[in-house]
């Protein structure tokens, strides 16, 4: 065969190419030796079973963290240790657990069947050791692989355990993993149980504080969701009596329209109401596991729940239409659930039991007796359902001509202009483990916009610049997200107009200028997100980026303040006389400066809601109309300002 080239040079081209490729061969060949060279038997590593967990703990426990967010690992390693004791609960022994918090020192004390004696120290440090695999020690238990309690172990820079049966007790002590000490069994006086002790290591967690902010929340999910048992934290109690209705009573924000449907059966509990908040509010559990992210379970129930009720009503009602407003909470107990990852944040299992009914039947089926039976008891409720679904439906009719044209608008925003400056991965698209690290930034112009745009993690961190102040959105409908092209492209850039399920970043950050104007605009946004998207807010995913007020510095030494007691600091520490530059704006620090502060060391404030915050009647007050009373506040607090400098 001949090959015939285009170009009267063809033959010379061809011969360099093929020296080129005979080079490129010679090469590849020098590398593969290297690479073989360097690839020996001594390469091959068996790692301590202590040592693989401190070297991969993400494998293990998600993220690390310094205690500041509520999924952090030092809060993964207390429920690690909670999850043993509830799970003796469940299966009927023990009523109470203490738990004291000293420092950075945890103790655990339950009192259930207490750890066989001659088995205490594997089952702290042998991996895929434990009782859980039998289900008839634990039929519907949390932890089932053997590997919790040994990841704290690992983690920890000190780690007891005492076991009581019978009295007689047994002891072990760890540091990092390594036994330093193992008792014989010996005589005890304490009631059967087990006492846990451990401090989290700072080679691994860093400098790292426990806040109560975070335990108490999920002291109070274990409560809600084991009705009789009692939690004692550093001497405060928590204790639930009416399970998930008690759950949704914490976690409403909004006057719920109805009094709270609690439906039970023998493995399956839910809650259910409606506020007139907008989109989908729900918390899913399996075998006393909060499952963050849903799964299965959740999806199934969802549909279920909106099924029954349409079917209930002989209407065609659209399931969003049904949805909109709801705020739920179901909890499933599953013999071998299988999650999607070590921290059990979301249900993979398809089955109640292995070769069972499957999860979405037994839910279905669940709904279909138990809501269709309260709804046809209860008609005044049905009636307020009924209501609140047609009030959804003409709203969302009533914007279905402008969401069109929206959506057009937002298309070719973000393909032909600069508002969005988008990261390469998204939250979906990333795994479990780095979905952490996917923000936006929503800034208040091009100034500032572009020093974060240049300093930013261009796979990570994406950038959204506002064009001036936005719409106080405050009383207004829906439609005003569609109809104001701020918001409409907003909401595009997140991606959460059909479902939160779709938000493409983890983190929401508004980063505006510590300023007047700038607290200004950071309100309004806010209003936006907790009148349109409040489980934006309550799931955890909206923050305040916190930048530094004051550069001082001389020629050595470069200080960032974020108060002014740091400031103050910094000028102690640098002597007489140094440069001190006060940031009026976001826009004046540099690109280079930048780094610093939206870097490894980023400073975030997380945006939460609690049931006491009063959403309606905060943002009356700070957003309404009634402008005398809220300046009489502004007045009044500027007095109790002034006579604090003075």
């Amino acid at each position: 065969m001949t090959w015939k080239l285009g170009k009267p040079n063809g033959g010379e081209l061809l011969s360099k190419n093929c020296k080129r490729s005979r080079e490129i061969v010679n090469e590849t060949e020098k590398e593969l030796q290297i690479l073989q060279d360097n690839y020996q038997e001594d390469n091959i590593v068996t790692l301590e079973w202590q040592e693989h967990i401190r070297r991969r703990p993400g494998m293990y426990i998600g993220k690390l963290g310094d205690g500041s967010s509520y999924d952090d690992g030092i809060y993964v390693l207390l429920k690690e240790v909670l999850d043993n004791s509830i799970d003796e609960y469940m299966m009927g022994f023990g009523k109470t657990i203490e738990i004291t918090l000293s420092e950075r020192q945890v103790t655990v004390r339950d009192h259930g069947r207490g750890v066989p004696l001659g088995k205490v120290k594997d089952v702290c440090s042998r991996m895929n050791t434990g009782a859980k695999y039998d289900s008839k020690a634990f039929k519907k238990s949390v932890g089932l692989n053997g590997v919790g309690i040994k990841a704290v172990n690992a983690l920890s820079s000190s780690f007891f355990m005492v076991s009581y049966r019978e009295r007689q007790a047994k002891e072990v002590f760890f540091k990092q993993g390594i036994l330093l000490n193992e008792s014989e069994v010996i005589p005890a006086d304490q009631p059967n149980g087990t006492r846990v002790e451990f401090t989290p290591d700072p080679e691994i967690f860093g400098e790292y504080h426990y806040r109560e902010e975070h335990i108490e929340p999920l002291l109070k999910n274990y409560v809600f969701l084991n009705t009789g048992l009692t939690i004692l934290f550093n001497g405060k109690k928590f204790f639930s009596k009416n399970g998930l209705e008690d759950l949704l009573n914490e976690k409403l924000t909004l006057e719920e329209l109805y009094p709270i449907i609690h439906l039970h059966g023998e493995d399956i509990e839910v809650a259910i109401t409606h506020t007139t908040q907008y989109g989908e509010e729900y918390y899913s559990f399996v075998n006393g596991q909060h499952t963050s992210q849903g799964g299965t379970h959740l999806t199934a129930f969802r549909e279920a729940a909106a099924r029954v009720i349409k079917e209930f009503f002989n209407r065609n009602f659209e399931y969003s239409d049904i949805r909109n407003g709801i705020v739920a909470a179901i909890s499933i107990k599953v013999e071998e659930p299988v999650f999607e990852s070590q921290t059990k944040t979301k249900l993979g299992s398809k089955e109640m039991s292995p070769g069972g009914v499957s999860v979405s039947k037994y839910i279905n089926d669940f709904l279909k007796k138990e809501l269709d039976n309260f709804l046809h008891k209860h008609a005044e409720v049905a009636e307020i359902i009924q209501k609140k679904i047609l009030d959804s439906e003409k709203e969302r009719k009533a914007i279905a001509g402008v969401t069109k044209l929206a959506r057009e608008r937002a298309k070719k925003a973000n393909l032909h202009n600069k508002k969005l400056r988008d990261c390469r991965i998204h939250y979906n698209d990333m795994r479990s483990d780095q979905r952490e690290k996917s923000s936006i930034f929503i800034t208040e112009g091009d100034s500032a916009s572009g020093s974060i745009t240049k300093s930013r993690d261009p796979n990570y961190q994406a950038v959204f610049s506002l064009r001036g102040k936005p719409l106080n959105s405050f009383g207004l409908t829906k439609k005003i997200v569609y109809e104001n092209e701020e918001f409409n492209l907003l909401q595009a850039a997140l991606n959460i107009e059909e479902s939160m399920d779709e938000l493409r970043y983890n983190k929401v950050i508004i980063a505006t200028d510590a300023d007047t104007d700038g607290m200004h605009i950071r309100l309004l946004l806010l209003t936006f997100f907790l009148q349109f998207f409040p489980d934006l807010v309550k799931k955890g995913h909206v923050y305040i980026l916190q930048t530094p007020l004051f550069r001082v510095r001389n020629k050595k030494k470069t200080l960032y303040c974020y108060t002014e007691e740091e400031r103050l600091s910094a000028i102690d520490e640098l002597g007489p006389n140094p440069e001190i530059t006060r940031f009026k704006g976001l826009g004046e620090i540099s690109p280079d400066e930048f780094r610093h502060f939206i870097g490894e060391d980023i400073r975030l404030d997380r945006v939460t809601m609690r049931k006491e915050d009063l959403l309606k009647e905060l943002l009356e007050f700070y957003m309404g109309k009634n402008t005398p009373e809220r300046q009489n506040f502004i007045i009044d607090n500027l007095v109790i300002e002034e006579e604090g400098i003075a």
